[in-house]
């Protein structure tokens, strides 16, 4: 077991850790939340021995073994499987030691052992593991040095899976993957056979692999049975129960407090207002209910351009004349919400910079609205930022004939006030420097919204944020994302980028999840044929992990529907108030106008929520109802 007592840590004079605990058994899969800054990753840190408690202890099992991702990405002539099998620095030791030494017990001590930890499967696991996270055979053979930053980061998180340590620390694996990888690893950790403690914004990761939840708020660490959806409901309850506690007791010191005041003086209740008093003084004190500052996106709407906004006719694009997707034929229009699919490498980005203008076509015909304005958002970006100067800076250079007044509203529709307006972008968090390249991004108020990893550094309250924003933002959505939980409730429409071209794809996100891990699965027998190696047991528990997850495809479907429907409910409920509020009908005739059309657009979404819920519990009750058929009694 994992024991976390009364942890103290500071950073300079902040106090990140306050006599923070917890309990963690061994074996179990665990994700640790909380908002961007709280010390998730400080706290993994000292777990790992990396930093020293300022007070209290951290206690492990002993000789556990413990491994996080290295921070450095791997380099070096050597292939991608020998580098992850490197990694296990024992069965190192031992294949050098079986080379060298020349004493017969020796010999089969180190054979005895090498068998033990499954020496002669090692390579078909590795490359197994490549596999999922999307290396191929061929690839799987090339020297790491030749692989950018981004990928051999993967090979990092590889070489920490390999070597399945009893204490398994993973802050945000999910960064440097895409879509198709994140499927992978979700099956993998679902399953992992020891235990795990996952730092992660990903609420789909969060709801699939942890069995636990380890809330890290004020300093305080606070554990949740169930998942993050689980997590979620309970702090909600026990939120609504404090607060009914709090009004009562205030409720309860205001009766004896006012009979107090009234008959303190008069001598024959004089006894009795004493004896309240002193009840009084005797109620315990509960803190107030301290409820997280919400988090602001607004985009600015523009307004509306008659469709098509952009039509491919047989368009090839590339770099150096060298295209990289042909004959694309695609159309966007201004009510579109659509998601990129593809592994990274495919040409998601390049299309991306083909619709946002940065890139021309190499042949065929781009034609596109004269007044069409676009918001093209990229991770990138983050380095284009001068961190000695303000968001304010930043947008003024952008708006440099707006008034004060209208830079500042800018800023303030995506959380910045005037505090964090004239911060020096070097003292933002990773999660405001993305909040303020995403206002800098919709400054012009786009018509299209080009979103490329728009979540990296996002908290969840952030991407839940995006989500509502991008609910009510009545232009056109180009999203590419490794988060599943932002695709599934943005996107209305999927393009897959893959074989050199993007086409519409028929399914929905769950068709492609099943996709995915059929060719991971397939990959990863390919990987062990060539290994000459068996499943190991672990291999085989994640494989019985797939097969439930694909299972689980409908209550999925119904649990996105009914998130879906209670988002634009939402939005709904929040123009309705605006239509009933006298200021509206004082301003301009174009916003009222604007107003009544996005009501009227999501009125009829919610139409469509409806009927997809429906649709969805109606197919899982008949599924429910078969497999109880299936089942023999007993």
């Amino acid at each position: 077991m994992l024991h976390l007592s009364d942890i103290t840590y500071r950073i300079g004079d902040r106090l990140l850790l306050d006599r923070a605990t917890a309990a963690i058994p061994a074996g179990h899969r665990v994700g640790l939340i909380g908002r961007n800054g709280t010390g998730k990753t400080t706290l993994l840190r000292l777990i790992q021995g990396a930093l020293e408690c300022e007070g209290g202890s951290v206690r492990k099992p002993t000789a556990a073994k413990i491994a996080a991702v290295a921070q450095e990405a791997p380099s070096g002539p050597a292939n991608l499987v020998n580098t992850v099998v490197a990694a296990d620095l024992e069965l190192a030791a031992l294949q050098a030691e079986a080379a060298s030494t020349t004493d017969p017990t020796r010999i089969a001590e180190v054979h005895s052992r090498l068998n033990d930890i499954g020496a002669h499967t090692a390579p078909a696991r590795a490359a197994t593991i490549l596999a999922g996270l999307g290396f191929d055979e061929t690839t799987q053979q090339r020297p790491v040095e030749e692989f950018s930053g981004g990928w051999r980061m993967r090979v990092a998180l590889a070489a920490t899976l390999f070597i399945e340590p009893d204490i398994l620390l993973l802050d945000e694996p999910t960064t440097h993957l895409d879509l198709e990888a994140s499927i992978w690893l979700e099956g993998y950790l679902a399953s992992y056979p020891h235990t795990l403690l996952l730092v992660s914004h990903d609420r789909d990761l969060l709801n699939r692999v942890p069995e636990q939840i380890l809330h890290l708020d004020g300093g305080k660490l606070t554990m949740y049975a169930g998942n993050y959806d689980r997590f979620d409901r309970t702090r909600r309850e026990r939120r609504r129960f404090a607060a009914k506690e709090l009004a009562k007791q205030l409720d309860q010191r205001r009766h004896m407090q006012a009979f107090v005041d009234r008959f303190r003086y008069k001598a024959s209740k004089a006894r009795q207002a004493q004896s309240r008093l002193k009840a009084l003084e005797r109620l315990p004190a509960l803190e107030p209910i301290v409820e997280d500052a919400p988090v602001l996106l607004d985009f600015p709407a523009p307004e509306t351009l008659p469709p098509p906004l952009i039509t491919m006719d047989r368009v090839s694009v590339g770099y150096d004349g060298t295209p990289v997707l042909q004959n694309l034929d695609l159309r966007l229009d201004m009510d579109d919400r659509i998601a990129l699919l593809g592994a990274n490498g495919n040409g998601k980005s390049t299309l991306a910079k083909l619709l946002a203008g940065r890139l021309a076509p190499l042949d065929g015909n781009l034609r596109s609205s004269s007044k069409l304005r676009i918001g093209y958002f990229a991770q990138h970006q983050a380095e284009e930022l001068d961190l000695g100067q303000t968001p304010y800076h930043h947008m003024s250079r952008l708006m440099d004939q707006a008034p004060p007044t209208k830079i500042r509203a800018q800023l303030g529709r995506f959380g910045f006030g005037i505090q964090h307006a004239d911060t020096k972008v070097g003292n933002l968090s990773g999660g405001e420097k993305a909040r303020l390249l995403i206002a800098l991004t919709c400054h012009t108020a786009p018509h299209l919204l080009i979103l490329d990893e728009p979540t990296n550094h996002l908290d969840i309250d952030t991407r839940e944020a995006l989500v509502q924003a991008l609910a009510v933002y009545p232009g056109a959505v180009i999203l590419v994302s490794h988060d599943p939980h932002l695709v599934g409730l943005v996107a209305d429409r999927l393009w897959l980028v893959a074989d050199g071209t993007c086409t519409t794809y028929d399914g929905d996100l769950d068709d492609y999840r099943r996709l995915q891990l059929s060719a991971a699965n397939r990959r990863a027998g390919k990987g062990q044929k060539n290994g000459a190696a068996r499943p190991s047991k672990s291999e085989r528990r994640k494989a019985a992990a797939t097969a439930r997850y694909d299972a689980d495809g409908l209550r999925r479907d119904v649990r996105r529907a009914e998130a879906e429907l209670a988002k634009l409910t939402a939005a709904k409920e929040k123009m309705e108030v605006a239509l009933a509020n006298p200021a509206t009908y004082g301003g301009p005739a174009t916003k009222l106008t604007e107003l009544n059309r996005v009501l009227a657009r999501v009125t009829e979404q919610i139409a469509s929520a409806e009927a997809k819920w429906l649709d969805a519990q109606e197919k899982l009750e008949t599924e429910q109802v078969s497999a109880d058929i299936a089942t023999p009694p007993g």
